[in-house]
């Protein structure tokens, strides 16, 4: 895997971060469709990936508040048991506006990594059965490509079955 920081103005904090870690990745651009709504449905069909593969991040409210979900774009986020990865009671999907303050992405291009402010993080225990896998790397079309112990590593995350 190369290493792709800043090269061919594709920098993002998300590939910063990977770079500056000396965690090997690759960049997966593709063309973003303006009108598509599914962002990581819409990456795995460009790329040619199956969806389980890919990552969606999404960001819910628990008892002490925001924090990240890593699950594979061919499921759902179950809320029960992410927050219990958690040690929290309950979680509910965050509101998208607060969303993209606090992580400093728009919806669509969320990364887990490089994120204005670092949050807990759970990441589906399904990663770790691929020697790679694929999330957005901080702007709709543009996926990163990295094993899933560096993921874990840079974002302190936890790994549990978080997804429906």
């Amino acid at each position: 895997m190369s290493k792709k920081g800043k090269s061919g103005g594709q920098g993002t904090p998300a590939t910063v971060a990977l770079a500056k870690a000396e965690i090997g990745f690759t960049l997966h651009p593709y063309e973003h469709d303006a009108d598509a709504s599914a962002y990581g449905e819409e990456a795995a069909d460009a790329l040619g990936l199956p969806y389980e593969r890919i990552f969606k991040t999404l960001v819910a409210e628990v008892d002490s508040g925001l924090a990240v979900a890593v699950v594979p774009v061919s499921g759902r986020l179950d809320l029960k048991a992410f927050a219990a990865a958690l040690d929290s009671k309950r979680a509910t999907m965050a509101e998208a506006a607060r969303v993209e303050r606090v992580t400093g992405y728009v919806v669509g291009g969320i990364s887990p990594l490089g994120q204005r402010k670092r949050l807990p993080t759970v990441v589906d225990a399904s990663a770790l059965g691929f020697p790679t896998v694929y999330f957005s790397a901080g702007r709709r079309g543009l996926q990163i490509e990295t094993a899933p112990a560096g993921l874990v590593e840079l974002t302190g995350a936890v790994t549990a079955p978080i997804t429906k």
